[in-house]
């Protein structure tokens, strides 16, 4: 299964993904903002990191530029429930600064666990 970071600054959902992954046999790490999640991602080298986009310290645009910088890239998931803002304003922001997928929250963690796997298997180029 993957390494991956989970990185969003609302505990409880960094509970239930972390435990949603873990279940499915994956490795996870949590960050509560993008800040941190940089840090740990430098640290551990994760394959994966999902992102939340709203967050406090580094946002989650921010983290994505800074991730694609990172040699080597890991696969991006974003997620965003909005705030105050709607995903659909910031979720296709972050598929055209280099997320490998988005999703709205909420989502199913069937969906979530789908589209870790389709992300993992795509060739990159």
């Amino acid at each position: 299964m993957a390494t991956i970071l989970v990185v969003d600054d609302n505990a409880k959902i960094l509970k239930i993904l972390g435990d949603a992954l873990e279940s499915a046999g994956h490795q996870v790490w949590l960050a509560a903002d993008g800040e941190v999640g940089l840090r740990e991602f430098r640290r551990l080298r994760p394959q994966l990191v999902i992102t939340d986009l709203i967050m406090p310290n580094k946002e989650g645009l921010e983290l994505i530029m800074a991730l694609n910088q990172e040699r080597p890239c890991p696969k991006i998931i974003a997620i965003s429930g909005g705030g105050e803002f709607t995903p659909e304003l910031y979720l296709p922001m972050a598929k055209e600064i280099g997320a490998d997928a988005i999703l709205g929250k909420p989502f199913l963690p069937s969906v979530l666990l789908a589209t870790i796997d389709r992300v993992l298997n795509e060739k990159t180029d």
